[in-house]
């Protein structure tokens, strides 16, 4: 399959050449890989990317790409948990050619109980790769920087001037770096979004997820002393988390027109999660405060107003005369129908890569979310590629999380196909323009 999708166009020696050299250097991807695992960008609470964004200029230096960094103030993105300054890097060519944006979050979630190593230590066996972030998505940033160092290495041209958007607080928080970044116009040209899967797939869209911290306040005191001298917030808090469960089944039943992925045993679905409680202390004392984090994913069709205060009259309503606070601690707008002129050159590109068939592609969504919605609103950039390194056995955000090295290379292949001004210019859009209106 790869062979007869190089084989189009007088260029074909050029990126034979540049597949080869991926194939070559390919263990350099593993090495970005493990540097990048070690710094610890896990959110909450966001405190590593000042550091990660060190790494990052370190190993995009031989590349010759030119470093920006762009800062997120601070008072768009505080909330519970989240600390540490939003440093989004930007790195890129500038040629005068049109941009293509290489789009990562660069944060993961924390490491969850489980995992039998270092998760911030890559570990490999044989093809295997596993580390926190292996897959989602620092594994993604390894195969671009891969595909970007094979055409330095061979001289390949480019169709598209790549920049390399390093975005913050993708997995939580109010205000992802992308979102700033749009917002202040600094994208240019169309995005490659690599929060998917590394599957022959169509982006129809996702949901929206946001999340909400429900403090309730009680009274600390001696657990020895008399009746009455403490308010337990945690036993107060249990007719809150019983009309929660009790609404968790009817969001359930709220279904999405978005065409469910293909493993799927029916159509995607709203959620309501009671995804963390913190409180107390030690047996002797009376917990003054209990912290809930509530975490809701909505559908395009739903209305996030509506959403969020459906949740809020349910608590106020079980909470009676209880001291309890409610904030809004993380919000990703939904992203609607993503295609566009360009899909069809990134479908090609991905079977130039992996290897699939055209007959293997199917158009789905996800009740997965992403930072594109907000991307979309600020822009009225409608089109978004997707790609990434997701597997159904990657174990993304679970103990374990991994990635292949053969999918690292297959991916990088994808990229260097797609940015290669001899890869089927035909279905390039900008090929299609009059220069003139290129400016």
């Amino acid at each position: 399959m790869q062979s007869l999708e190089i084989s189009a166009g007088a260029g074909a020696t050029r990126l034979a050449d540049a597949f080869a050299a991926i194939e070559r250097l390919s263990e350099t991807a593993v090495d970005d890989l493990r540097r990048m695992v070690a710094v610890d960008t896990s959110f909450p609470p966001g405190a590593g990317y000042d550091a990660f964004a060190d790494v990052m200029e370190q190993l995009v230096a031989p590349l010759a790409l030119d470093c920006e960094r762009v800062i997120v103030p601070e008072e768009l993105w505080r909330a519970p948990g989240a600390r540490g300054r939003r440093t989004n890097l930007l790195a890129r060519r500038s040629s005068g050619r049109p941009v293509l944006g290489l789009n990562f979050h660069v944060d993961t979630v924390p490491a969850a109980p489980g995992w039998t190593g270092d998760p911030l230590q890559l570990a490999r066996d044989g093809d295997r790769l596993t580390g926190l972030g292996a897959a989602d998505m620092k594994g993604s940033i390894a195969a671009a920087l891969l595909a970007l160092r094979a055409a330095q290495a061979t001289g390949l041209p480019l169709a598209y001037d790549p920049m390399l958007l390093l975005c913050t607080d993708e997995e939580a928080g109010l205000y992802p770096g992308v979102r700033y970044l749009a917002e202040q116009g600094r994208l240019e040209g169309h995005v490659l979004n690599f929060n998917g899967s590394a599957m022959p797939r169509i982006w129809a869209g996702c949901f929206g997820l946001f999340t909400l911290t429900v403090r309730v306040h009680g009274k600390a005191a001696h657990a020895g002393e008399q009746r009455g001298a403490g308010a337990n917030a945690i036993e107060a808090a249990l007719p809150i988390l019983s009309a929660l469960s009790a609404l968790k089944p009817l969001v359930a039943q709220r279904t999405s027109a978005l065409p469910p992925p293909p493993q799927a045993a029916g159509p995607l679905t709203a959620s309501l999660d009671i995804s963390a409680i913190h409180g107390g202390q030690c047996g002797g004392q009376i917990p003054s405060e209990v912290e809930i984090l509530l975490c809701r994913r909505y559908g395009p069709e739903e209305d996030f107003a509506a959403a969020r205060r459906e949740i809020e009259t349910v608590i106020a309503q079980a909470a009676g005369a209880l001291d309890v606070d409610v904030i809004l601690s993380g919000h990703l707008a939904p992203t609607s129908d993503p295609s566009g002129p360009h899909w069809p050159r990134w479908q090609t590109a991905l079977s130039a890569g992996f290897g699939y068939a055209p007959e293997e592609f199917a158009r789905w969504g996800a009740s997965g979310c992403s930072d594109f919605g907000w991307v979309q609103q600020a822009t009225g950039m409608q089109e978004v590629l997707l790609t990434g390194l997701g597997k159904p056995d990657s174990r993304i955000h679970a103990p374990g999380e991994s990635t292949t090295l053969a999918d690292i290379v297959a991916l990088a292949k994808s990229v260097l196909a797609y940015l290669s001004a001899e890869f089927r210019p035909e279905l390039s859009p900008e090929a299609m323009t009059p220069k003139k209106d290129l400016a």
